[in-house]
């Protein structure tokens, strides 16, 4: 981990790299949870990598923020944010995705690319997977906080998380 962490705005010629780290993220974190199936499905990297392209070009996309960590040249983390989905949400932001490999986790690549996706003082609000200790605990330290809402989404319990405005 000697080498510097880069956080900077996703492009779209790192949809490729994005799909690899969102699919390793996945299965390092939902293995047990998710059927292998699923995990292991030869059509997940090119599925993902088809969302990237169109969440990095096509206009409806265009007020999120997306946001990648390298070291060494290798993408090894990504986020995205945007409005939220709901129009009468009491947050501005919503964070849709927060992956980082395992290798990484503890090294602040989670949290520059948080902080490159939602301003610091930013009301926001995230799902997250129940049980997932770990990530519950980084969003914690973040401000965030359950509020009680629960979903159940691609047979993943998640628990939603907001932070109000500082």
């Amino acid at each position: 981990m000697g080498s510097p962490l880069t956080v900077r705005p996703a492009r779209a010629e790192d949809a490729g790299q994005m799909a690899l780290v969102n699919v390793r993220s996945w299965q390092e974190t939902y293995r047990g949870i998710v059927p292998d199936a699923v995990l292991d499905d030869p059509g997940f990297v090119p599925a993902r990598q088809r969302f990237w392209t169109a969440a990095l070009t096509d206009e409806r996309y265009r007020a999120n923020r997306v946001a990648v960590a390298e070291r060494d040249g290798e993408l090894i983390g990504i986020a995205m944010s945007g409005p939220p989905l709901d129009a009468g949400a009491a947050w501005g932001r919503q964070l849709y995705v927060l992956y980082v490999c395992a290798a990484e986790h503890g090294t602040g690549a989670g949290r520059a690319l948080l902080e490159a996706v939602v301003d610091p003082g930013e009301s926001a609000a995230l799902w997250v997977a129940d049980p997932n200790p770990r990530a519950q605990a980084f969003y914690r330290k973040h401000g965030f906080m359950a509020d009680g809402a629960v979903q159940v989404d691609g047979g993943i319990r998640e628990i939603r998380m907001v932070r109000a405005v500082s």
